[in-house]
């Protein structure tokens, strides 16, 4: 990135009911950043009318879309007033924007594209409740196998983006499951990812539901396994089951050949094997041969 002149700065905060939180946010970023961008996700309350008075740009919602859509919708404006960084930052107030700078510090230093702020990394963390550490490991381990990167915190939604990254990644994902698709694109496009250690404060109950959060992540990391490696997701269990298809319709041969006798739990049990085993591996090769053609493009 240039030096010549000072990076514009752009901080992006999606909100949904966060009438009780959303004005410490916003004074508390703006003597970080050039312009503030709130996604009012369909909130229901004052959110978009102090986010306006305060002086940031309102995009606002009709309904509640989902985190996904409020981030892609940060994408887009950010991209429209040029910002050579983009930071998001959670409207519920537990993100510290006095950690702006440290964030931005690598892109601006051309060292990273993408950059999380972790909570793991910090070590003086105490607050954070175990069921969120353990629901953080566990995702963030499996982000890191399918994305071969060492993340320690996949799931913080306080994060700096280059401008290339903005031009690089389109977040398609509605709901969580967008943080997880976004490291998994910045991974595909060659985009380098760093991290650096933030505090968080969990002085009230989630805006989020912890449940509902951990299961849309998951099964958008089903589906990306999916689509991305059909071969593994598909075809390893495709072909397990045709084997045991197999022994089953060997088994059922069998007592037939010796006792002219056809035992029904086993030969439906082959039947369905083969039959489903043989579907799924068919998928498997369909999906791969779309997958390498598309990525070839």
């Amino acid at each position: 990135m240039s030096t010549s002149t000072p990076p514009k700065i752009v901080a992006c905060i999606p909100a949904f009911n966060e009438e009780d939180h959303i004005a410490r946010v916003i004074i508390g970023v703006q003597q970080y950043v050039d312009a503030v961008i709130v996604c009012d996700d369909g909130s229901r309350d004052m959110t978009s009318a102090i986010a306006e008075r305060l002086g940031a740009k309102v995009v606002r919602h009709e309904r509640n879309l989902g985190y996904g859509e409020a981030i892609s919708a940060l994408f887009e404006n950010a991209i429209r007033e040029k910002a050579d960084v983009m930071v998001t930052i959670d409207g519920d107030g537990q993100h510290d924007p006095s950690d702006i700078p440290r964030l931005v510090a690598p892109i601006v230093a051309g060292e990273a594209d993408l950059v999380i702020g972790s909570r793991s990394l910090d070590s003086s963390d105490s607050d954070t409740p175990s069921y969120r550490k353990l629901g953080v490991k566990v995702i963030t381990g499996t982000t890191n196998a399918m994305s071969k990167q060492e993340i320690s915190d996949s799931q913080s939604g306080f994060r700096a983006y280059s401008a290339r990254a903005l031009s690089l990644i389109a977040p398609s994902e509605m709901g969580m499951g967008a943080s997880v698709e976004i490291l998994v694109k910045a991974t595909e496009k060659g985009l380098s990812i760093a991290e650096v250690p933030i505090r968080i404060r969990y002085e009230e109950k989630a805006a989020r539901n912890p449940v509902y959060h951990g299961t849309d992540v998951v099964l958008s990391l089903v589906k990306h396994l999916s689509i991305r490696h059909p071969l593994l997701f598909y075809g390893i269990p495709g072909f397990i089951l045709l084997v045991v298809g197999l022994g089953f319709g060997l088994y059922t041969l069998d007592v037939f050949t010796s006792s002219n006798y056809i035992p029904a739990g086993p030969a439906l049990a082959a039947v369905a094997g083969l039959m489903v085993g043989l579907v799924l591996m068919t998928t498997s090769v369909i999906l791969w041969v779309m997958v390498t053609v598309v990525k070839g493009r």
